[in-house]
């Protein structure tokens, strides 16, 4: 079906309708792209881990710049605190070769942005922390958060 104009001097002009059949086809090809460049990270769990509270917390922004690293009890058992990078249970040993893996996996500009976001319980000693710090240090990733939920008391 075609609209009808009249101009000024009363000629019947046609303007054409706007195919829309292959408009399914175009929002799924643009479903498709997000869903292939869309990265999202899915870490299982092997250790467990209560957030520690805080009062000055800040959301980080630049998903794609940070680096996870969980410390906690193993999830399958009792025993000592354990550290988590990605989907595997590690040792100190093994964070500046993580580390080092992980920054290579990014592009450059989330390189210069990468952050640690130590995730630890609650009751870890802090002699582990230090030590993952230090392990942070060695391979030059200097800037570490700390995962936490707001506490509800303001600091006294």
């Amino acid at each position: 079906m075609r609209t009808r104009l009249f101009g000024h001097d009363n000629n019947e002009r046609e303007v054409p309708q706007l195919n829309m059949a292959s408009l399914p086809d175009l929002i799924f090809t643009v479903l498709f792209f997000f869903m292939i460049v869309t990265h999202m990270r899915e870490v299982d769990l092997k250790v467990r881990y209560t957030v520690p509270e805080g009062t000055e917390i800040k959301k980080l922004e630049h998903k794609a710049s940070i680096v996870d690293i969980y410390v906690g009890k193993p999830i399958d058992g009792e025993g000592d605190y354990r550290i988590q990078l990605n989907n595997q249970l590690a040792t100190l040993d093994d964070i500046k070769d993580f580390v080092e893996h992980e920054r290579a996996m990014m592009n450059a500009d989330d390189q210069a942005r990468m952050t640690v976001s130590i995730k630890a319980d609650r009751d870890v000693p802090m002699g582990i922390i230090t030590d993952i710090k230090q392990q942070l240090q060695q391979s030059f990733a200097l800037r570490i958060s700390y995962s936490a939920t707001e506490t509800n008391q303001p600091n006294q």
